[in-house]
């Protein structure tokens, strides 16, 4: 099925189209994004939807999947470590007990259908119904997850916002506390939430928030925004992803898991450092506006883009 085309400026359409696995995204008739809602993957590699390829108007990729260190990073996905005793991200589990150790709790978050998928003047809309469950196949989260394609009108700018909001339920029979390896005792290795792992020409990029810039000194700051810079190979162009954060959004400004030396990745991660309860009844939500563009940002044109997306965020209900 392909939709209707979408304008945001006079000169370029989006639009999308399912064949069954997954939605992919073009601008203009070029794709810009990959939604693979029912993935083949092991169930070592907790198994869940991700974003790859996400790639700028220009053209350049802006993200890796399955890369050979850590298998598990799939583009950019919403991935939690230490859910209770599961773990949604991948890989061996982090505990006090056993440090990293292969746990047979590798859970798997399965798409259940969308609710709905509409397009309008702010872009694409799709609604997703998921459903958490452990290794063993028992129920876990109740997941309601919304996410948008839209293209950012700034002067000077080429760039889209992917939107992205879950509201994450318990269906457990018990409180479920959602950490991170830190919250278990590993010294800023906070990740889980909304993560992005970037090309390996990205290795060595610079980070960017309302403070300066900077590399691996972003690891576990709080600002309302960060963006990331790198270069790519074969084109030489360079690309930039900012992260922005609802203020809304529990706990906001939230940590960031951010590395630039070893490779590229940057992540929300409200879980750093300090365990939240889910209980049952009381849902947890968190809202992100993600964009990509192209070219390096000074100060200026960073406050700009993330202006743009707050302000897509606001009117995004």
């Amino acid at each position: 099925m392909t939709s209707p085309a979408t304008t945001l400026a006079s000169s370029t359409k989006l639009s999308y189209s399912d064949d069954g696995a997954a939605l992919t995204f073009t601008a203009g008739g070029q794709q810009i994004a990959s939604y693979t809602y029912n993935p083949t993957d092991a169930q070592y590699e907790s198994p869940r939807p991700y974003f790859h390829p996400l790639t700028t108007l220009g053209g350049d990729e802006v993200t890796i999947f399955r890369p050979w260190d850590h298998i598990w990073h799939k583009g950019l996905s919403l991935a939690l470590p230490n859910v209770g005793n599961d773990n949604f991200w991948g890989g061996a589990t982090y505990t006090r007990a056993t440090e990293y150790a292969d746990l047979n709790n590798n859970g798997a978050m399965a798409h259940k259908a969308f609710s709905s998928i509409s397009d309008g003047v702010a872009g694409i809309t799709a609604a997703e119904e998921l459903q958490w469950s452990s290794q063993a196949g028992d129920p876990v989260i109740a997941e309601k997850r919304r996410f948008n394609i839209q293209l950012l009108d700034v002067p000077g700018a080429r760039a889209w916002a992917l939107l992205f909001e879950t509201e994450i339920s318990n269906i457990s029979p018990a409180p479920i506390s959602i950490g991170s390896p830190t919250t278990e005792g590993r010294e800023n290795a906070g990740y889980g939430g909304l993560f992005w792992r970037g090309p390996r020409s990205f290795t060595g990029g610079q980070f960017r928030s309302a403070a300066g810039t900077g590399t691996d000194e972003f690891m576990g700051s709080r600002s309302e925004w960060l963006a990331f810079t790198g270069r790519h190979d074969q084109s030489c162009h360079a690309s930039t992803i900012t992260f922005v954060e609802d203020s809304a959004n529990l706990g906001a400004p939230n940590q960031w898991f951010a590395r630039s030396s070893m490779f590229a990745c940057l992540g929300s991660s409200p879980f750093f450092s300090e365990a939240v309860l889910l209980q049952a009844g009381d849902p947890l939500t968190y809202r992100y506006a993600v964009v990509i563009s192209d070219g390096e940002v000074d100060q200026e044109s960073a406050e700009l883009l993330v202006g743009a997306a707050k302000a897509a965020l606001g009117a995004w209900v």
